[in-house]
């Protein structure tokens, strides 16, 4: 059984930084590109970030290139994002997807406030 479990997420202000983790389960890991995305109150869902399988290819959303970073780890079979200089409108649940069988985490929530 296919299984995403997110975590990492809280509370920062503006400004600040957070690293979310991604754990996979119950498939081959290392043989998928893998993505983050989010959803805000209110709004539709919005594809953050994506990586190669093999980690060697990254793409990212307009909003957040300079500031969040894709990566991962074949060896521990996970999943990261880290979110650097965080604004206000970053505030959302973040998922991480496996595009191919659309299969999606239960999500981590990130809130930037002051």
């Amino acid at each position: 059984e296919v299984q995403l479990v997110e975590s990492g997420g809280g509370l920062v202000q503006p400004g600040g930084s957070l690293r979310l983790s991604c754990a996979a389960f119950g498939f081959w890991f290392s043989k998928y590109d893998m993505s983050w995305v989010r959803q805000a109150p209110g709004k539709e869902i919005e594809w953050v970030s994506t990586i190669s399988s093999d980690g060697g290819s990254t793409s990212y959303t307009d909003s957040v290139k300079g500031r969040f970073t894709i990566s991962r780890d074949n060896a521990k079979n996970t999943l990261y994002l880290q979110l650097n200089s965080l604004k206000t409108e970053d505030t959302a649940m973040y998922y991480c997807i496996r595009r191919i069988g659309n299969y999606r985490g239960q999500g981590t929530q990130v809130t930037v406030s002051s």
